[in-house]
């Protein structure tokens, strides 16, 4: 099997999202072959290059997100008109403005083609044309106009985009927060709707490029998906994509300061290009079953959506998980990175509600600040810690010693965050935001007994293992820790439940195997149907051999392959034979 590996500012570069379990996934699977397509985010990342790839990646390509290119194309006035009759229906439907009924025959004004419009689905004379097909119908005719222009990206960032993007704000039926939109307003969006929309005009979507795998599967939503859409819309590939955060949830999260044109504006098109590929793609995975909610909410249907959690790698955690009495039974450990969303000033206040009744108790909180933001929050907490736990001292001579330590892995103390979870007897998580949470999984590994807040996937990955609590809550979290430091048999009890849960739930193998049995089902439902021709044009007989499906590498140069979606056979560029199929001389 052929894989498309489609990822943004993550695999295979050496920093960036999604690395760890893509690397762990083709290593997993070096059976197949994987084509990977990746987006990047950023100078930084491209300067820090790729990590070794294994001998399955058979090709990488890539594409900046960061730098918008200029292709200079010019446009004449037939393709400003498509673009500009496409964009502005695709503004039309963020800004809520009804659209006219269909003709049944061209898509927005004539300007989209009609395999565009078939893509959305057929739509009867003069039935209402429903937005998630008028957001469809306007993508595929921004791929199609870029694909015949050779880009799109200078008219995605021309002044003509923006006075489109405002009339649609300002038609009649346009949503309140849209009209209120002013110019800084619509720039910034139209600058976010030309970056999420430069994979329009990359070049992969040929018969040589992502035509020519079994699968495309997107390791995220929103631009890493994109290419998937394009390639099944080209070439019928059928597209597989994994969340592990939904994009539109993200988007509520990292912007609440936007101004509110612009936060309903980026929502709406990150939740018309989720719903979008939902439809279009076979399989859905989440990653755990909040994030499965959010696709159901976004127009994902129940029957496409799978969960597969994410795999850690049990080995480092073995020898702690193994020995759970190494741990002092009076320490408390958070581990994570230091941002306002993981509440530490809840855990301090709690912490002090825990001295109370466990004068011996200490709190070790390991790890790094995340960005400036992180680095302002870690100063903030050092201050409350010293304002709540002066420097306490044996005796009037002795050195004072704050039971409240702020740390970093990596150091002699803590090399690694194993050292960190093996020092303590308790597993602390006081966030108020949180997705799938990492630091839980690996303490359960560790054997330790968790005191956990109610967000996230928090409860799902505990599955009663551990103490949950309500977040912002210091009295319960503290009450929580307190029982759990005065009772050791309990600890162990939970310590070895915890470990024994994400052995059989949460690790690398469990992983790749899901995926793996994904994939043969997408492939043996949806396959790609290839035709090879002869000089005359005519089908070719036992063109391709039985050796070729089998998942190994030959030496003879397998045949140039025509792709389409549907039974029969390929009626656009054929592939010809010009001389017989040489026979597979033997395995590499």
């Amino acid at each position: 099997m052929r894989i498309g590996l489609l990822t943004e500012g993550g695999y295979p570069y050496v920093s960036g999202d999604a690395r760890l379990w893509c690397d762990r996934l083709v290593r997993g699977l070096a059976q197949h072959e994987f084509d990977v397509y990746a987006l990047s985010r950023s100078q930084d990342q491209e300067d820090e290059g790729w990590i070794p790839l294994p001998r399955n990646v058979r090709r990488v390509r890539t594409a900046p997100l960061w730098m918008a290119e200029d292709d200079e194309v010019v446009l004449g006035r037939r393709a400003r008109r498509r673009f500009t009759e496409c964009f502005g229906e695709l503004a039309a439907v963020l800004c809520g403005v009804p659209g006219a009924p269909s003709s049944g025959a061209s898509g927005v004004a004539g300007g989209i083609s009609k395999s565009a419009s078939s893509t959305a689905g057929e739509i009867s004379a003069g039935a209402p044309t429903s937005e998630a097909d008028r957001f469809a119908n306007a993508l595929y005719g921004l791929a199609e106009l870029a694909r015949e222009e050779g880009g799109l990206r200078g008219a995605l960032r021309s002044e003509a985009a923006v006075r489109t993007l405002e009339r649609a704000c300002r038609a009649p039926g346009a949503h309140r927060t849209a009209r209120e939109a002013r110019v800084p307003d619509l720039l910034t969006v139209a600058a976010h709707l030309e970056r999420a929309l430069r994979p329009l005009s990359l070049d992969w979507y040929e018969d040589d490029g992502l035509g020519a795998v079994d699968l495309c599967h997107a390791a995220s939503g929103g631009p890493a998906a994109l290419p998937g859409l394009l390639a099944r819309h080209f070439t019928g590939v059928p597209l597989m994509v994994t969340e592990y955060g939904v994009r539109l949830r993200t988007h509520y999260l990292t912007a609440p300061d936007a101004p509110p044109p612009v936060r309903s504006l980026l929502a709406a098109f990150q939740g018309r290009l989720a719903a979008e590929t939902y439809r279009r793609a076979e399989v859905v995975t989440a990653g755990n079953t909040h994030a499965r909610r959010w696709q159901e909410r976004c127009g994902a249907e129940r029957e496409k959506l799978r969960t597969v959690y994410p795999g850690m790698d049990a080995r480092p955690f073995a020898e702690v998980g193994e020995s759970p009495d190494c741990a002092d039974p009076d320490t408390l450990v958070w581990v994570g990175r230091v941002e306002p969303a993981k509440d530490l000033v809840s855990l301090l206040h709690a912490f002090a509600e825990v001295r109370k009744q466990s004068p011996r108790s200490r709190l070790r909180i390991v790890g790094a600040p995340a960005g400036p933001e992180g680095t302002a929050y870690l100063g903030h907490c050092r201050t409350l810690a010293a304002q709540l736990f002066p420097d306490e001292a044996e005796g009037p001579h002795a050195a004072g010693d704050n039971p409240v330590s702020f740390e970093e892995t990596g150091g002699p103390e803590l090399p690694a965050a194993v050292d960190a979870y093996a020092s303590g007897a308790v597993t602390v998580l006081s966030s108020v935001v949180e997705g799938f949470p990492v630091g839980l999984v690996e303490a359960m590994l560790c054997g330790r007994a968790t005191v956990s807040t109610d967000v996230g996937a928090v409860v799902e990955v505990i599955g009663g293992t551990g103490l949950v609590v309500p977040p912002r809550n210091p009295r319960a979290l503290a009450e929580a820790c307190v029982a759990l430091l005065r009772d050791p048999e309990r600890r162990a009890r939970l310590g070895a439940a915890a470990r024994a849960r994400a052995l059989e739930l949460f690790t690398v193998e469990q992983n790749i195997e899901a995926f793996h049995s994904i994939y043969l089902e997408i492939v043996s439902r949806a396959p790609v149907r290839r035709a090879l021709l002869d000089g005359a044009g005519e089908p070719l007989p036992f063109a391709v051999p039985a050796e070729a499906h089998v998942p190994v590498h030959w030496t003879a140069a397998s045949p140039s392959l025509a792709a389409r979606s549907g039974p029969g056979w390929a009626p656009s560029r054929p592939v010809r034979a010009t001389a017989p199929l040489p026979a597979p001389e033997g395995a590499r």
